[in-house]
C-alpha cells in the first residue's frame, strides 16, 4: 500500500504540471472505487482550476476556488501524467484532461482507491477531521508522543500506526523507525521512557524525510507521478527481512505478526 512517503512524492511529481491548469475534461471509465465516484463530479469540474495540491496523511487534496477533490491512492493505486491519447488499461479508471498533451491518469487494480469531492472546509471531512498530527511536523515531538502514550496498553508499533495518534506511519516506516530507535515493536506503549520518546520522534521523522527524498519505497504495485518507482527500498533495515541477519549486529531478524501485520525487528538490537 502507498504510504505516506509515496503519496507526497506523487504530490511533488505532479504538482508542477497540474497545479494552475484548468480541467478541461474528466473521464470516468469505472466508478465502483472504495466509494463510488460521485456521479456528477465530471460537471462540477470542467472548466476549474486546480489552485493548490496538499496532502493530508495518506489523502491528497487538490483544491478548487468551490471545493476539494480528495484522492486516496489505496493499496494499489497511482497517478500518472500521460499523454491523453495513449489508450487505457484495463485498470486505468479516470483521467483528468488538461490539454491535448497532458492528463493525470488513476490507475488502480484492486479498486480500494477513491476519488470524493467536498465543498466544506475540507479539515472538516469526515475521513480527515479525526486523524492526529502529520509526523513531519513541528509539533509531532517526543513530548508528543510521551504525553499521548502513557496510558496506552497498545503495542508501540500499533500505536504508531493508528492514524489517530499521528497520520501516515505505515507497516513499512513503523518497521524501520523501531529499529532505527532501539525499541521493540511489541513493547506496551505506556513503558516508553520521555527518552525513549525523543529517540522514536526523532527515527520516524529521519526515516520519512530520508524516503520522501529518495521517491518512497519500492512496492511491486506503487508508481510515482511520473511513471517511475520509489527507491528507498534498497536502503531498508528490517522490513521484508525476516530470517536474515541484523545489518547491525548480525543477529537473525525475528518475523512475528503483530495486527495482521508483518512485524521484522531484532531481539539483540531493540528492547
Amino acid at each position: 500500500m502507498p504510504e505516506l512517503p509515496e503519496v507526497e512524492t506523487t504530490r511533488r511529481g505532479i504538482q508542477p504540471y497540474v497545479q494552475g491548469r484548468a480541467l478541461r475534461q474528466m473521464i470516468v471509465r469505472e466508478r465502483r472505487l472504495r466509494w463510488p465516484v460521485p456521479d456528477d463530479l465530471e460537471q462540477i469540474l470542467a472548466g476549474r482550476k486546480i489552485l493548490a495540491l496538499a496532502r493530508r496523511g495518506k489523502y491528497l487534496l487538490l483544491k478548487f476556488s468551490h471545493g476539494t477533490a480528495l484522492w486516496h491512492l489505496g493499496m494499489s493505486g497511482s497517478l500518472r501524467l500521460v499523454d491523453p491519447r495513449l489508450p487505457a488499461d484495463k485498470h486505468d479508471h479516470i483521467d483528468w484532461v488538461f490539454n491535448r498533451d497532458l492528463a493525470l491518469r488513476f490507475h488502480d487494480p484492486r479498486r480500494f482507491g477513491a476519488l470524493l469531492w467536498t465543498e466544506e472546509p475540507v479539515e472538516e471531512h469526515p475521513l480527515l477531521k479525526h486523524l492526529g498530527p502529520e509526523p513531519l511536523e513541528e509539533h509531532f515531538d517526543g513530548a508528543y508522543l510521551f504525553r499521548k502514550t502513557r496510558k496506552s496498553d497498545q503495542a508501540i508499533k500499533s500505536w504508531l500506526m493508528n492514524a489517530r495518534n499521528v497520520v501516515g506511519v505505515g507497516n513499512i516506516y513503523a518497521n524501520e523507525a523501531l529499529f532505527n530507535s532501539g525499541l521493540r515493536p511489541l513493547k506496551k506503549a505506556s513503558t516508553l521512557s520521555a527518552i525513549q520518546c525523543d529517540r522514536l520522534a526523532e527515527a520516524v521523522k529521519q526515516i520519512l524525510a530520508n524516503a520522501i527524498q529518495r521517491g518512497g519505497t519500492t512496492l511491486r504495485d506503487f508508481v510515482g507521478g511520473d511513471g517511475k518507482p520509489g527507491y528507498f527500498a534498497q536502503e531498508l533495515s528490517v522490513y521484508g527481512r525476516g530470517g536474515m541477519p541484523c545489518h547491525q549486529c548480525g543477529k537473525i531478524l525475528t518475523e512475528e505478526r503483530l495486527g495482521q501485520r508483518s512485524t521484522v525487528y531484532c531481539a539483540r538490537c531493540q528492547k
